[in-house]
């Protein structure tokens, strides 16, 4: 129960601004609390009233019941009212904080974290704990509605109440056992769950892939063997709730017939009159629901506990670290930054970086050539603070990025990869992600740098054409472009190009390229490009093996004195 009170303390700090609502839906199932507890009354007596042929008081009774139930329709919407707001509120702000906290784990965590973890708990998860409220309530005010009538039936007959009470406690003994055996199950059906998810996710990404490589048949196989295996644990959850099922009904049965019997040797032993008989068998079933709800109690703090403890993981950093920046903030970014002995690897002992040293001066435009995976991409990673280094210092105008906040760095970086990720949104609504007074005239122009203008004029709806998820209706070159666009709206004092022009024709290539040499002595560009053609007026080039810089100058001084360089630079231009 300790783990279960600070749950709901966390679900709580969700909920608080809903008070007046939780308090009127409260109020509302007491009401229906003292409703369900006079209607079976009502009931009752009609029925005496019937055997004793009294016509006049049944009708007067019958009036009286009528309203009751009115009054509980009533309630009852009331309370789904104030039920649904409640949820829906809290539901929200659980989601909105999952899906900030997720925005700031850390990319080591995000890279070996399957995403159908996150999709999970930020949907079923969330809604689970946003409802505990309501459970709570519900289920306790049918407890306390059916513990009142319990006591009815104490006054009623001794003898009667034992014997209910035994019957409750064997079944509340059966239902402890469902509930914790079905507990352990979901365990392991949520983690299944997560991996199909996950599974899913990646088959909807890359099914463009899946087709092109005729792989449909192995992908299909292996999401024919993860779905097999949920439904498998899915039907042993359902099988212990049917063996328990069985066990309960059986029980039950017993105890009715039991019941009877009591009640007619009660009767014929002058220990109890026909009427009261009646009233306790229409309690009875009351009585024993008790039960129900107290199952489902047990349950829902369980499933409550469970899907707390998956989201409370993810938002306290418990098993999924955050990014930490500093608090240190930088008004106004000149653009000098520093790698000093940097050294990082993505796994352990295999170094990206090998205590990697340079300097970039502000306004300046240095290019990063070289083999794949000898770390370029990686340090315009480790610049924007993506990942954390092992050893050494990297510093944005003298200041350890450690020590700055995340605004002073990616506030002050715009970086344009070879792969760029364009959201199922209109075009303007994809610059606007990155600028949210975005004016009409600023983004014509950034389309206008980007050689995108003309082609977005052509379209039907122009600025407000959906490009699908990933900019799928979008050629390579063209999401690279609304890329480039995207980063020119920014107008950061360093800007990053990743291999930026590598999915555009020459003449394209050629016309960015103008526009990044306007841009050149305004701001700090890095770029890191495999046609050395791109690179040729760049204030400065470092060329780098196994992690290392080996060398550096401008194009001209490297052709003469670096062969490798040179090799590559005269095996591009003679293709």
């Amino acid at each position: 129960m300790k783990e279960f009170f600070k749950h709901i303390k966390f679900a709580w700090n969700y909920a608080k601004d809903q008070k007046i609502k939780i308090i009127l839906y409260i109020i509302t199932n007491i009401i229906n609390i003292f409703i369900s507890i006079f209607v079976p009354i009502i009931s009752a007596n009609i029925i005496v009233e019937i055997t004793n042929s009294q016509f006049k008081q049944v009708i007067m009774l019958a009036i009286v019941l009528f309203c009751s139930e009115m009054l509980r329709n009533l309630v009852t919407y009331l309370s789904s009212y104030f039920s649904q707001k409640v949820y829906r509120e809290t539901f929200t702000k659980i989601q909105n904080n999952l899906g900030k906290q997720m925005l700031r784990l850390e990319n080591r965590c995000i890279d070996r974290t399957s995403s159908g973890v996150f999709i999970q708990r930020l949907t079923n998860d969330t809604s689970r704990i946003a409802d505990i409220f309501n459970v709570l309530n519900f289920n306790l005010g049918e407890i306390i509605t059916n513990i009142g009538i319990f006591s009815a039936v104490f006054v009623i007959n001794k003898i009667a109440f034992i014997y209910l009470v035994i019957s409750v406690l064997t079944l509340y003994v059966i239902e402890r056992q469902r509930v914790g055996q079905l507990n352990d199950k979901d365990k392991i059906f949520r983690k299944k769950n997560e991996q199909v998810s996950g599974f899913v996710g990646e088959l909807v990404r890359g099914v463009r892939d899946i087709k092109m490589l005729n792989a449909e048949t192995s992908f299909l196989s292996e999401l024919d063997s993860k779905v097999t295996d949920l439904n498998q644990q899915r039907y042993l959850m359902g099988q212990v709730n049917r063996q328990y099922t069985l066990l309960r009904g059986t029980i039950m049965d017993l105890s009715d017939l039991g019941m009877i019997i009591l009640l007619v040797i009660l009767i014929a032993s002058s220990n109890l009159l026909v009427a009261e008989a009646l009233v306790i068998h229409n309690y009875m079933n009351r009585v024993r629901s008790i039960v129900n709800c107290t199952s489902m109690l047990m349950e829902r703090i369980k499933d409550f506990n469970l899907s707390a403890s998956r989201i409370f993981n993810i938002i306290s950093g418990k098993d999924f670290p955050k990014e930490k920046f500093g608090s240190k903030h930088l008004d106004k970014v000149e653009g000098n930054f520093e790698f000093k002995n940097v050294t990082f690897n993505y796994v352990d002992n295999e170094p990206v970086l090998d205590n990697m040293s340079f300097k970039v001066k502000a306004n300046e435009t240095v290019a990063f050539v070289g083999k794949t995976g000898v770390g370029k991409t990686t340090i315009f990673n480790l610049l924007c603070k993506m990942y954390d280094i092992e050893k050494g210092e990297i510093t944005i105008d003298g200041v350890n990025i450690k020590e700055l906040d995340k605004e002073s760095i990616r506030g002050n970086i715009t970086i344009i990869s070879q792969n760029p990720y364009i959201f199922n949104l209109s075009i303007r609504d994809n610059l606007r992600l990155v600028k949210e007074n975005l004016t009409e005239e600023e983004m014509v122009e950034a389309c206008k740098m980007a050689c995108l203008h003309d082609f977005i004029e052509v379209l039907p709806d122009k600025y407000d054409t959906i490009v699908g998820e990933g900019g799928i209706s979008l050629s390579g070159g063209q999401r690279q472009r609304l890329a480039i666009a995207r980063a020119f709206v920014q107008k950061t004092e360093i800007i990053l190009f990743d291999e930026a022009t590598s999915a555009l024709d020459n003449k394209t290539q050629a016309e960015i390229q103008k526009a990044i040499e306007n841009l050149q002595k305004e701001y700090t560009i890095l770029i890191i490009a495999h046609r050395l053609s791109t690179v040729k007026t760049c204030d400065r080039i470092l060329f780098l093996d196994k992690g290392k810089i080996i060398d550096e100058g401008t194009h001209q001084e490297l052709l003469k004195k670096n062969k490798e360089y040179r090799s590559l630079y005269e095996a591009e231009i003679n293709k």
